[in-house]
């Protein structure tokens, strides 16, 4: 079969006052059915979130706005992050940007790598997954709320 998804690498810039350095990342395989909503869950969940009750936002290089389009639509002026689809509305090579929870502003930055890649090297046929992939990680993930140890 031939490459048909695309590879996004997505790094944490920081959030609640941090800045990550060295950034942490990972890089995810995206069907082209995979929603821009489906992308949103997929990293949260690479980068420890736990509260994922929280908004969310990508912001693409021409400006367009994608996320949660029912929430106050005079306002923020957002595209329905359920209705997109992430291989059609970038493209290799492109950057844009993902913000997780609007109040502590966790963000990422995005990049459609070059080089698509073939979901059958991973998954059986009929086996694809729901959601994108993280297929590759590196770095240090900071607590969504910026403890530094587990409390009881």
């Amino acid at each position: 079969m031939a490459a048909t998804w695309l590879q996004v690498r997505v790094e944490l810039e920081g959030g609640r006052d941090i800045e990550c350095v060295p950034r942490p990342g990972r890089i995810f395989m995206v069907a082209p059915r995979h929603s821009f909503a489906d992308l949103a869950e997929a990293v949260d969940v690479a980068f420890a979130r736990w509260d994922r009750s929280h908004l969310h936002v990508f912001e693409l290089s021409d400006g367009r706005r994608i996320g949660f389009a029912e929430i106050d639509p005079e306002e923020h002026g957002w595209l329905d992050h359920h209705a997109l689809k992430v291989a059609r509305e970038v493209s290799p090579g492109e950057r844009f940007s993902y913000t997780f929870d609007l109040g502590d502003d966790w963000r990422h930055g995005c990049e459609v790598l070059r080089e698509k890649t073939d979901p059958h090297l991973l998954f059986e046929p009929g086996e694809l997954p729901a959601l994108p992939v993280a297929i590759w990680g590196w770095g240090w993930i900071p607590d969504q709320y910026g403890r530094e140890r587990f409390e009881e």
